[in-house]
């Protein structure tokens, strides 16, 4: 039975109906999206690029990710750090990537920040998890109309809050929740999508830092 929010893929299984068919999406719903990062590239790597999204959609920066990549020095925050005003116009000019120098510069500077995240705190995943929700603050099963009704949460809005008053930019609560979706923090794969058993198990196996 094809639940609400879901749609059936060529493969007989059901997935949430976000992914809209298209393979590159499929793939990345099916490997990445909901599964449990604990990698401080890729958290850092993927709350700066939702910061990117802002006013776009994530299938446009999914399809720019390389490039973004290449920009951003593998999104490897130490080396981000030390970006200087000269990378600033080199990123500016890359078609490849989205030319926001706002957004440009706001990575530039979370990486500062990440990095004195890490040293307080051991690494950025330590801190991030920290801000998973409690089960009393979350549904038992994530619906449709609970995903568009709630694109932030209370907690999502702590976090932003908090990173905020570390000095980070673009991580206004929705861009902090839509991250906490993508890094497993929360599991908001819909009641009828196949991987949202999966993903549930994968969480409760998962050794938070």
């Amino acid at each position: 039975m094809v639940k609400p929010g879901t749609i059936e893929g060529e493969d007989g299984r059901c997935r949430c109906a976000w992914h809209q068919g298209l393979a590159d999406y499929e793939r990345y719903h099916d490997a990445e999206w909901g599964r449990p990062v604990t990698d401080d590239i890729r958290l850092f790597e993927k709350i700066c690029l939702e910061g990117f999204q802002s006013g776009l959609s994530w299938l446009t920066i999914l399809r720019k990710r390389e490039n973004f990549r290449a920009a951003f020095a593998g999104f490897d925050f130490e080396k981000v750090a030390g970006f200087s005003e000269a990378d600033v116009e080199r990123c500016v000019v890359d078609a490849g990537i989205i030319r926001h120098r706002g957004k440009i510069v706001s990575t530039i500077n979370n990486a500062r920040r990440a990095v004195e995240l890490r040293d307080e705190f051991g690494s950025l995943a330590r801190f991030f998890w920290s801000y998973e929700p409690k089960p009393e603050e979350r549904p038992a099963v994530m619906d449709l109309e609970t995903l568009r009704a709630n694109p932030t949460t209370a907690v999502s809005v702590r976090l932003s809050k908090d990173l905020k008053k570390r000095g980070w930019t673009f991580v206004g609560p929705t861009t902090v929740y839509a991250f906490m979706q993508a890094m497993g923090l929360v599991n908001d794969h819909l009641d009828g999508c196949y991987l949202q058993p999966v993903v549930e198990a994968e969480r409760q196996a998962f050794t938070r830092p």
